[in-house]
Parts: C-alpha cells; sequence; structure tokens
C-alpha cells in the first residue's frame, strides 16, 4: 500500500477519529480534557503511527508536558482499545507528537492585529 493511497487516508482518518474518541474517554489526571488530535500519519505497513496532539491554551508547558506524559504512559491501553475498534491487520504502535501550528497560529494572529493596530492609529 501506497503512502499517499485512497486506502491509507481512509485508515488515516478512521484511526483519527477513534484516537480522539479513546483519548476523550481517558480518566487519567494528567491528560487535558482540551487535548486533539490534529493528525494521523499511519505507516503503509500498519506497524507505527505518528499522531499529532494539540492541547488547546497550551500557554502553561507544565500541563502539554504532563499530558504528553499521560498519553505515553497510557500508550498499551489506547493500543489495545484501537485493536478492538478498528479492524486492521496489525494494531500498529503509536507515538505521540505535540503539534505546535495552532498555537503558532494563534501567536502570529496576534502579532498581525498587533502591527495593523499601530498602522491605524499612525494613520490618524
Amino acid at each position: 500500500m501506497r503512502k499517499n493511497s485512497v486506502k491509507n487516508i481512509r485508515i488515516n482518518g478512521e484511526v483519527q477519529r477513534v484516537l480522539a474518541e479513546i483519548i476523550r474517554d481517558l480518566k487519567d489526571p494528567r491528560i487535558s480534557p482540551l487535548t486533539s488530535v490534529v493528525s494521523v500519519e499511519v505507516a503503509p505497513d500498519l506497524k507505527t503511527c505518528k499522531a499529532w496532539i494539540s492541547v488547546y491554551g497550551d500557554d502553561n508547558e507544565k500541563i502539554l508536558k504532563d499530558t504528553v506524559e499521560g498519553l505515553k504512559s497510557a500508550e498499551g491501553y489506547i493500543r489495545r482499545e484501537l485493536a478492538g475498534r478498528i479492524n486492521l491487520r496489525n494494531t500498529p504502535e503509536i507515538r505521540f507528537i505535540v503539534d505546535q501550528s495552532i498555537a503558532y497560529g494563534v501567536r502570529m494572529s496576534k502579532l498581525i492585529d498587533e502591527v495593523s493596530e499601530g498602522l491605524s492609529k499612525e494613520e490618524s
């Protein structure tokens, strides 16, 4: 199976949806309830999976670090739940990666707003 085949794209979407449900149902207090699965990339051989996660309002670095720690410690449970909910030949080994793109976008948007306010004050 190719990396960008229709089948692989469908598998990525399904794994992302189910992973988000599993993470939402976790009872670990370290995992923030505002954790979302931004993207998932399952290898063509279905052995490994990269899951990019984001925590809304992740200004506090400790919350982000605790969430990643909690997800890594629950990796076995998450993988077992994934195997039960999705019928795949192999259940992929999941690697959680922190996605900073949302926080970066919000920061850039604030900077653009500040610059545009400064320019409008200069014109007045």
